[in-house]
């Protein structure tokens, strides 16, 4: 059985918080895509944990992002002196600073495993990867090497509902300006073979928005194409409207996105002791271990486009247009040997034999990069710094418990 579960989309805060620069709507996820900080303080990451972790979610899930750069451990004990000076930060402190707050759950490109339990909620599981990494950019945390792309973003588990990302995956929510499209083409690629129902980004302040993926699956040519693209009309621009987006079967045409990762299970149960069982803990997490397979961890509460053509755009519900393009995005030149076409020979673990097989309702991924800060760095509006909306997504999500 599947139910309407809300999330809600924020990324790119640097240091902001919903006292006053913007407000939190009601749901059920609060998602936080990084940029927690400006520059990952002590103080500044206290202060961003303490308003998430009072905000009214039943699941509070955030990745750090680039300028939260103490809790790069390895970066900042090169760096910190680049960005702190003589007033080097803690970093330690910093990043044990969490512990203090067990309903807030982030993830180091790792995954979770997400019941909601709340009575009056939706009951509905999912499972969840989330990583702050994005490509290299000057002296800033948790960047990545080009050639170091695509074996990062082949560790999101195939089966992930929901995958959170700082940097957007390229050509989608990720235009700026002055640069044009600036996100990851290996990401674009890991989310092909994923398909995931939800993708939260943000890191490009200017590429704020949704975009609605329809992933083509047929193609006897190659791999990593697209069938088409929604784009939206902000319904919450100019008025005092909700930025939401409901992709739930309520709507005439909801996500075309099934074949979840824990339909059908019930969360693991204590033992008989003769006493009323416990609910297992609303989020479960695994890291990955030296060896690149999963270790559960301890339970945790927690537009031009480049080369790319449009062709007629139709409007759907909730503010979303669809552009049809030509199915190839990259010629076979330019896809990495490691991964073969479906009908490639299989050479390895992941590849995209093993993404297609069994998991046929897996057709779209609704893109939202939730950037809130509306200026780029470094945010030096002449008249203050200006907010967008927090971004509100509705999508179906299995539920977990069994229903007579």
């Amino acid at each position: 059985m599947l139910r309407r579960t809300r999330f809600v989309c924020i990324s790119d805060t640097h240091n902001a918080s919903p006292d006053g620069s913007f407000k939190l709507p009601a749901g059920d996820v609060l998602i936080h895509a990084g940029d927690l900080t400006n520059q990952g303080k002590y103080t500044e990451l206290r202060k961003t944990f303490d308003w998430i972790s009072k905000a009214d979610f039943e699941v509070k899930i955030a990745v750090a992002g680039n300028h939260d750069i103490t809790l790069d451990q390895a970066f900042y004990h090169q760096y910190g002196a680049h960005h702190h000076g003589q007033h080097l930060q803690d970093d330690e402190a910093c990043r044990n600073l969490l512990e203090e707050y067990p309903s807030i759950t982030l993830l180091t490109h790792d995954v979770a495993e997400v019941n909601l339990l709340k009575p009056d909620g939706p009951r509905t599981s999912f499972k969840v990867f989330g990583s702050p990494y994005s490509p290299a950019s000057g002296t800033w945390a948790y960047g990545y090497q080009p050639d170091e792309a695509f074996d990062l973003w082949s560790r999101i588990p195939l089966d992930a509902d929901v995958v959170v990302t700082h940097t957007p995956p390229k050509y989608h929510c990720d235009e700026s300006k002055d640069r044009g499209p600036t996100g990851c083409e290996a990401l674009r690629q890991a989310l092909w073979r994923v398909r995931p129902s939800l993708a939260v980004c943000g890191h490009v302040h200017e590429g704020r928005g949704v975009e609605r993926v329809g992933w083509d699956l047929d193609s006897p040519n190659g791999s990593f194409q697209e069938e088409d693209v929604g784009y939206w009309v902000d319904p919450g621009a100019g008025n005092k409207k909700q930025c939401l987006v409901d992709l739930s079967s309520r709507n005439t045409q909801p996500l075309q996105s099934t074949n979840f990762a824990v339909e059908g299970k019930l969360p693991p149960q204590p033992a008989d002791s003769g006493t009323e069982k416990p609910r297992s803990p609303p989020v479960r997490c695994w890291t990955w271990k030296s060896d690149n397979s999963l270790l559960q961890s301890e339970q945790c509460s927690l537009s031009s486009r480049d080369g790319m053509h449009r062709d007629k755009t139709t409007v759907l519900d909730a503010g979303i247009g669809v552009t049809h393009r030509p199915s190839c995005l990259l010629d076979e030149k330019q896809q990495p040997a490691r991964l073969e076409g479906r009908d490639g020979i299989s050479t390895s673990a992941r590849s995209d034999r093993e993404a297609l097989r069994g998991r046929p309702g897996r057709k779209e991924t609704f893109v939202v990069n939730a950037a809130m800060m509306a200026t780029s760095w470094p945010h030096k509006a002449v008249h203050g710094n200006k907010y967008n909306k927090p971004i509100v997504v509705d999508i179906d999500l299995p539920t977990w418990e069994t229903l007579d």
